[in-house]
């Protein structure tokens, strides 16, 4: 069965090339309120990174890099990013950045073994990659969740200025964000699934920062896996809205304070990973000789069909999508790109 929803009634706001106009604008709109909101500046990033470096995204351990060898570079095997997560931490330290600033980049990626292809999910993935130096005192909840409300802040302000550009959209957000962790949300809905708790409190509260993602419940159960060696699974989390357009809840960014050598070996031990403690990032984050960071990645392509009131992630993206998705889309009036 194809996974494709069409909302009842569904239409564009926009025309193309009115929406090609829109997306420039949120995107430029957007970065510069989040450098403004965090303290970041924009840097120049990679598109593949050297296999044995460790410096790749493993996501959730099981999902494949595209990856390729370099006859000039002596057939060194290199892979296309999942993420930049660990680039950008190694990248602070190389650029000479210092505690209270940091740096954010576009990054672009291939995830060939996405596991569905619908309204939300492609191959091609697009997200602000940020990142920022931190002191220990700032390892907090606390810290954390002021972060994410600069961030939510900084989304608020875009859609605001988007609906004084384009009359002809009327997406309003809700201003401010709640907090619950992943055990608090399993406490309150026990008999749902993750993804059915996450409907649940994004259409009860609007927008919601689901924390201390990639750790077990009590239910032996973990909300959402989480790779063990760039988040501290007890300082990380998923800002979520609700989308009214799709009824159901939207994330627009995985974030975190990073792991710190202690946390680092733990993760890796529980996720049955220590050999990656032999890879350059980990020895050198193991060692100490890493900084204490910040950071997370922030969905380029969603936070335009969230603003815009898009119902497919191919109306603000160039992607792939099988032959009977693109009837549907057709059929239905979603123009995909």
């Amino acid at each position: 069965m194809n996974p494709t929803v069409v909302p009842a009634g569904y239409h564009s706001r926009l025309s193309v090339y009115e929406t090609q106009r829109a997306i420039e604008f949120i995107k430029q709109s957007f970065q510069r309120n989040l450098g403004a909101a965090l303290n970041l500046k924009r840097v120049s990033a990679p598109l593949f990174v050297a296999s044995d470096t460790g410096l790749n995204d493993n996501l959730n351990g099981v999902e494949r890099p595209v990856s390729f060898d370099v006859p000039a570079a002596g057939g060194r095997q290199f892979e296309v990013v999942h993420s930049l997560a660990k680039w950008k931490r190694w990248a602070l330290k190389q650029y000479d950045f210092y505690p209270g600033k940091g740096l954010y980049t576009d990054m672009n990626a291939i995830r060939r073994d996405e596991a569905v292809l619908d309204n939300l999910h492609s191959v091609y993935v697009d997200q602000w990659d940020w990142e920022k130096i931190i002191t220990e005192k700032e390892r907090t909840l606390d810290y954390l969740r002021e972060t994410v409300s600069r961030i939510v802040d900084a989304i608020s302000m875009t859609s605001d200025a988007l609906r004084w550009e384009f009359s002809a959209i009327d997406t309003r957000l809700p201003h401010g964000v709640s907090f619950i962790t992943s055990q608090e949300l399993e406490d309150l809905y026990p008999d749902l699934t993750p993804s059915e708790r996450e409907n649940a409190i994004t259409r009860q509260k609007g927008t919601v920062f689901i924390m201390q993602i990639g750790k077990t419940l009590r239910s032996g159960k973990k909300h959402d896996g989480r790779a063990p060696d760039y988040d501290d699974w007890e300082l990380n989390g998923d800002i979520l809205y609700w989308n009214p357009v799709l009824e159901r809840a939207f994330e627009i960014s995985s974030m975190g304070i990073r792991v710190n050598p202690e946390s680092l070996a733990r993760q890796l031990k529980e996720a049955g990973c220590q050999e990656r403690s032999t890879l350059p990032f980990h020895r050198a984050l193991l060692a100490g000789e890493l900084p204490l960071t910040i950071g997370g990645g922030i969905g380029q392509s969603r936070l335009c069909m969230l603003l815009m009131g898009c119902a497919h992630i191919g109306e603000v993206q160039s992607g792939v999508w099988d032959e009977q998705t693109r009837q549907i889309c057709k059929d239905a009036g979603i123009r995909l790109l």
